[in-house]
């Protein structure tokens, strides 16, 4: 059993009472992360909010059958990826749909924050390789396949374990290394050329 933070299980508790507002908190706790989560597979940002509300809508309707066998976060994010992989299968039976070819949300927020980073030394070379290098690596999450980009996400930017990642993602730990190795030596195939780094070293 993986234990939730002391915080989430008092809220996930006192919300499986019927409390809501002890839900609200957990979901303005999760909202962001839950949403750069989805917009790793959901390129239309208007339908990231949407995916997002029917995480947490799930999760309220679910949480009776939440038996704290796994920490809450770890729960949720299925939920998320399964919510959003059902929003891309509609997307898919019903053409109709526009799918806006926008730059996902966290693209931006990880350049920001990689920009944020440098010091006040730094030259305007060194930012703009900076910005390249943002750039190539978010390229090269976009490309990988979903199941490499999902571990590569929750592992990378969410801080997720190798065995949280297993139960996010329903498979076996060794999968879950096999697609995280995969996931990095794609990306260093991608930085290279920028980076100038020998063969066999990943980021």
């Amino acid at each position: 059993m993986v234990d939730a933070p002391d915080a989430d299980v008092l809220l996930v508790e006192r919300a499986r009472r019927g409390e809501s507002a002890a839900f609200e908190m957990l979901v303005l706790k999760y909202q962001r992360r839950i949403e750069r989560l989805i917009a790793r597979m959901v390129r239309d940002p208007e339908l990231v909010q949407d995916v997002a509300q029917e995480t947490f809508i799930r999760a309220w309707r679910a949480l009776p059958q939440f038996r704290g066998e796994s920490a809450f976060y770890t729960w949720l994010y299925r939920i998320a990826i399964n919510s959003a992989k059902k929003a891309l299968a509609d997307l898919r039976r019903d053409p109709l749909v526009p799918e806006a070819s926008l730059a996902r949300a966290a693209d931006g927020e990880e350049t920001s924050r990689a920009e944020n980073e440098l010091s006040d030394g730094e030259t305007p070379d060194a930012l703009l390789a900076s910005k390249e290098i943002a750039a190539a690596v978010n390229a090269a999450i976009e490309a990988l396949s979903d199941d490499l980009r999902q571990a590569i996400t929750l592992r990378e930017i969410e801080g997720l374990s190798y065995e949280e990642i297993s139960e996010v993602m329903n498979c076996p730990i060794g999968t879950v290394r096999s697609r995280i190795f995969r996931a990095r030596e794609a990306i260093a195939s991608r930085l290279r050329p920028l980076l100038d780094t020998r063969e066999g070293v990943r980021w």
